[in-house]
């Protein structure tokens, strides 16, 4: 089988602020990365990125390399942005999801150069006579789609990867509901958890805890190796590596990222080592019961969805008592704190208590993220320094 190539479009790389500091194939959609859901459809690991410049230094121990060469004749190129689903994909030359190619079969060789810039559709790749295949999925078409499809992503997911895992007796713990609780090798269930499932499947995976007086409430993915404890925590996909405590709802956590204290998060992303201090609460509802706006690009627009809280960068920190407003960013980087309301829009690598804020010395956020790294025994290597050095210079700013 040849090698496949995941493809940041320029759709994908304006998902901020998660595209500052992360390509779209390592975000969280429902259960899974969509790079994980691409390796599952194709049946191999993925053999490199194809990102905006100024991530081609992004590393990490699961993550393929970015790519700065050529990628060969006959390897596949796939969309990052399309959420396949969890099935194994068909032998083709294209590869079609909702009337769009997701992937095709490249009949000659293509220097990353000149998908630079992301302007590249794959639709101009295709051979008239192409074997064309469906893909089951959907596409992320704005980075709030992440959290607006959650409910429905993970209850499709669930299933499918708890199969391959035990489902709890219903014996254990106290439950309400009709959908399973699927509890990897490894996994500890602490007596007094209580699973409602009624609105979807609750799946544990290897290595995580969940103690005692927690509220499980499906569909919701406590990811490998995560704590999470005592309180009510619903329809999320919890990441690797992450602590929660306090009402989490809705939301996702990429992976490597604390929640360790009191304070709502509802309908929220959170990037990979963000850590929210103790009281930290989103909004996720407007007093008026109107759609959420929020901050692109391309300027605020309109998201559509009622329920919007925060959206959050990579190594971004608040302090305690941080209070975010519906429709908020927080860029990759940030620090805050301080009670007060913070605006709707904090630039990355933020520092301070009140806007305008100050920057954050880079040489000083180095220092906190690699101690942060530590903490979960990640290794900060000269790599990943370089990543996180080319993301500081690369920096936006609102508009």
């Amino acid at each position: 089988m040849s090698e496949f190539y995941l493809y940041d479009d320029a759709r994908a790389r304006a998902f901020e602020p998660l595209a500052l500091a992360r390509p779209a194939a390592e975000l969280r959609a429902g259960a899974l990365l969509l790079r994980e859901r691409w390796e599952g459809a194709y049946g191999r690991p993925a053999a490199g990125l194809v990102v905006a410049p100024h991530l081609r230094h992004f590393a990490e121990s699961s993550a393929p390399p970015v790519v700065t060469g050529t990628l060969p004749a006959g390897a596949v190129l796939a969309n990052a942005r399309c959420a396949v689903a969890l099935a194994t994909a068909p032998d083709a030359d294209a590869w079609v999801c909702a009337g769009r190619v997701a992937a095709v079969r490249l009949r000659q060789s293509l220097p990353a150069d000149q998908v630079a810039d992301g302007t590249l559709r794959l639709e101009s790749l295709v051979a008239a006579n192409a074997r064309r295949e469906e893909l089951q999925g959907r596409w992320i078409e704005e980075v709030w789609d992440l959290i607006g499809t959650l409910p429905d992503q993970l209850n499709a997911d669930i299933p499918i990867l708890g199969a391959r895992a035990q489902a709890l007796p219903a014996s254990h713990g106290a439950r309400t509901g009709g959908h399973a609780v699927f509890v990897e090798t490894g996994a500890v269930v602490e007596p007094m958890v209580f699973f409602d499932v009624t609105a979807g499947p609750v799946l544990i995976r290897e290595g995580a805890t969940v103690q005692a007086f927690t509220r499980l409430v499906g569909p919701c993915v406590v990811g490998r190796a995560s704590v999470v404890s005592t309180d009510r925590v619903a329809t999320s996909s919890i990441g690797d590596s992450c602590r929660v405590h306090g009402e989490l709802s809705n939301s996702i956590l990429t992976g490597h990222s604390n929640k360790g204290h009191t304070g709502f998060v509802g309908h929220s992303y959170l990037g990979r080592w963000v850590n929210l201090g103790a009281g930290t609460t989103t909004s996720n509802l407007k007093n008026t019961y109107g759609t959420v706006s929020l901050w692109t690009p391309d300027g605020i627009r309109d998201t559509g969805l009622q329920f919007l809280g925060a959206l959050i960068g990579d190594h971004a920190k608040t302090g305690i008592g941080v209070r975010l407003t519906t429709g908020s960013v927080v860029g990759a980087g940030a620090n805050v704190y301080g009670g007060a309301v913070m605006p709707k829009v904090i630039e990355p690598f933020a520092w301070g208590e009140l806007a305008p804020f100050g920057a954050y010395d880079p040489a000083r956020f180095l220092v906190a993220a690699e101690r942060m790294m530590q903490r979960r025994g990640v290794a900060m290597d000269d790599r990943m320094r370089a990543h996180l050095a080319a993301v500081h210079d690369a920096r936006w700013t609102t508009r």
